[in-house]
């Protein structure tokens, strides 16, 4: 995937996370990427097409998308024909959640949940009605109950049924992005293995 915009997101690194809510009548941000997560709620949108990784398609009225990881994504306005849509826009940090935090039992389902949203994860429509209204009040909520609440929403979803995940290849950006990822699966591997002789 070519001319991929890697964005610098907003998010405060003294801030666990930030919520945009917008009413809108297109999309024009290019194809981007960052390392923050993020979770994006769209309401009226039927005919925006969204690109994840390899993945397109058309939406329907309501969506709700999780990225993680870097993963090249985007929406366009396409097919839209609405007087308006709805977003809500949630973004946390890559390194939020420490990594040995993630590997205590009670979080298996949102560290499972985490590694499939580098490969973009689109939630059922019953996951999306029922997290929408979730989503609208975490702007509003604040301190550490707004961070229990983003925990909280993060394992419903990651415990909920028929998701559906939307890129089955990752695109590689540039030959440094190839070195990366390597590194990454030797990094991977040691980790598994630290406790055997490695070859």
């Amino acid at each position: 995937m070519n001319n991929v915009f890697r964005e610098i997101t907003p998010l405060s690194p003294h801030d666990c996370f930030t919520v945009f809510t917008r009413d809108k009548m297109d999309f024009d941000f290019p194809v981007h990427c960052h390392e923050e997560y993020e979770l994006n709620y769209i309401l009226n949108g039927r005919g925006v097409r969204r690109i994840v990784g390899y993945h397109m398609a058309e939406i329907g009225d309501a969506e709700l998308v999780m990225v993680g990881g870097s993963i090249p994504h985007a929406w366009f306005t396409h097919h839209f024909s609405g007087d308006s849509m709805h977003e809500v826009t949630v973004q946390f940090h890559h390194n939020l959640f420490d990594e040995q935090f993630l590997l205590r039992n009670q979080l298996s389902a949102i560290r499972n949940l985490l590694l499939c949203s580098r490969q973009g994860i689109l939630f059922s429509q019953e996951t999306t009605r029922k997290i929408a209204p979730r989503l609208e009040k975490l702007s509003s909520t604040n301190g550490f109950d707004s961070v229990l609440e983003l925990m909280s929403i993060l394992h419903e979803l990651a415990t909920s049924a028929n998701m559906e995940i939307l890129s089955k290849a990752t695109p590689v950006e540039d030959k440094q992005d190839v070195k990366m990822q390597s590194m990454d699966k030797v990094i991977t591997y040691i980790r598994q293995n630290y406790n055997k002789d490695i070859s």
